[in-house]
């Protein structure tokens, strides 16, 4: 949870310190709820993981389903109103504002939530719903719906959400 605290604190100018991070951040808090409550819901204690996952959304306001899988260093950033569905999927490195949801848009069996690759920023009150896959290094634009697949290093604002640019990452400086 240190190193998850560092990359926080690495990420946020707000940050000034690594225990600011760990005592007073509920994004921090409430992926911290998720790793007990999704141990729990791996070794089948469905009641006590669903127990903990409601506990910590009463305390951070944030809902994640013990049954989502999420990644290493993910950034919820000022946290309320966050909701990751069971089947949602969050990779590495994702930073996530307020009010955002990885929800279904129908009630079917299996995968119905978003999957989220590594390194995506997804912008406050945003909305990705149902079996999409937005790619690594997206950025999904404040208040944007999507319900389509995103490519890698695209872009996507609006509602509905629409592809605005496709980023090219190149180095630039001297050869040695």
């Amino acid at each position: 949870m240190f190193s998850a605290a560092k990359y926080i604190m690495n990420s946020d100018p707000a940050a000034r310190s690594i225990w600011e991070v760990i005592l007073t951040y509920s994004g921090f808090h409430a992926l911290a709820y998720y790793r007990v409550s999704h141990w729990l819901y791996r070794h089948h204690r469905y009641l006590l993981a669903a127990l903990v996952a409601h506990l910590g959304k009463q305390m951070t306001q944030v809902e994640i389903h013990p049954g989502a899988k999420i990644g290493q260093h993910v950034f919820i950033d000022h946290g309320t109103g966050v909701v990751i569905g069971e089947t949602a999927v969050v990779g590495d490195y994702v930073t996530i504002l307020h009010g955002v949801t990885l929800g279904s848009r129908r009630v079917v069996d299996g995968k119905r939530h978003p999957q989220v690759h590594d390194h995506v920023f997804i912008g406050a009150n945003a909305m990705l719903l149902g079996n999409i896959e937005i790619g690594s290094f997206a950025k999904i634009g404040a208040g944007s719906v999507v319900i389509n697949d995103v490519l890698s290093n695209t872009t996507v604002v609006g509602n509905p959400g629409a592809q605005a640019q496709q980023r090219k990452f190149h180095t630039v400086g001297k050869n040695i």
